[in-house]
C-alpha cells in the first residue's frame, strides 16, 4: 500500500497558500495598503474552505489543524503589530489583544491534548455554552471570526484613506461589536482550560497520592 503524504493533502495545500497569502500581505503593508487589505482578507477568507475540503475528502489531519490555528495566531498578531505602529496610543490595547489571543488558544490546544481530545474543536458539550456554540455553530464561528479580521483590516485600511466613506465606519462599528464579544470568547477560553488543567493536577496528584500509601 503506497504511503499517504499528508503534506500533500488539498486542506494543507490550501493552508500554504494562505500563509503566502499572508506573509505577501506583512510586506505590502508599509507600502501597498489595498493589495495588503487583498491579500489578508483572501487568505482569512480561505481559513473557511480548508476544513470542508478536508471533511470531503476525508483528509482531517492533526498537522492540518495545528497549521490551520497557527496560521489564524500569527496573521492576527502580525496585522496588530503593524496596527500598533500607525495608532501608538493604542498599544497596550493592541498588545493586550495578541496575548488574549495566544494565550488563550495555546491553553485551550494544551488542555485538550492533555484530556486527550482527538481536536481542539472536540469539546465537551456539556461544558460553557457559548464555547459550546462557538464550536458547533458554523455560521456562527465564522460570523466571530471573519468579523474579527474584518475589525483590525478596517482600521488599517482606514488610516490609509483621505476621506472614507460612511459606509466604512458602519462597518467598522459593527465589526468592532464582533471583536469584542470574540475577545470575551478568548477570555471564556483562558478560563475553562486553566480550570480543565487545575482539574487535570488534581486527579493527577490524588492518583499519585494513593499510589504512595
Amino acid at each position: 500500500m503506497t504511503q499517504e503524504n499528508i503534506f500533500l493533502f488539498v486542506p494543507n495545500l490550501i493552508g500554504y497558500a494562505r500563509i503566502v497569502l499572508a506573509l505577501v500581505s506583512f510586506f505590502l503593508m508599509p507600502c501597498c495598503p489595498f493589495p495588503a487589505f487583498f491579500c489578508y482578507m483572501l487568505s482569512a477568507l480561505l481559513d473557511a474552505f480548508d476544513g470542508h475540503a478536508a471533511r470531503a475528502l476525508n483528509q482531517s489531519t492533526q498537522f492540518g489543524a495545528m497549521l490551520d490555528m497557527l496560521t489564524d495566531r500569527c496573521a492576527t498578531m502580525c496585522l496588530l503589530v503593524n496596527l500598533a505602529l500607525i495608532y501608538p496610543s493604542y498599544l497596550f490595547l493592541f498588545q493586550l489583544s495578541m496575548c488574549l489571543d495566544i494565550a488563550s488558544h495555546w491553553l485551550h490546544l494544551h488542555s485538550s491534548t492533555v484530556k486527550g481530545s482527538a481536536s481542539h474543536k472536540s469539546i465537551d458539550l456539556s461544558g460553557n455554552w457559548l464555547l459550546r456554540l462557538y464550536y458547533t455553530n458554523k455560521v456562527f464561528l465564522f460570523v466571530m471570526c471573519m468579523g474579527n479580521e474584518l475589525f483590525f483590516c478596517l482600521l488599517y485600511i482606514l488610516h490609509h484613506l483621505e476621506e472614507p466613506s460612511g459606509l466604512l465606519y458602519i462597518l467598522l462599528v459593527a465589526s468592532g461589536v464582533v471583536c469584542a464579544l470574540k475577545s470575551s470568547i478568548s477570555l471564556v477560553h483562558l478560563v475553562t482550560a486553566s480550570q480543565n488543567m487545575a482539574a487535570i493536577d488534581v486527579a493527577a496528584r490524588r492518583a499519585a497520592a494513593g499510589k504512595s500509601q
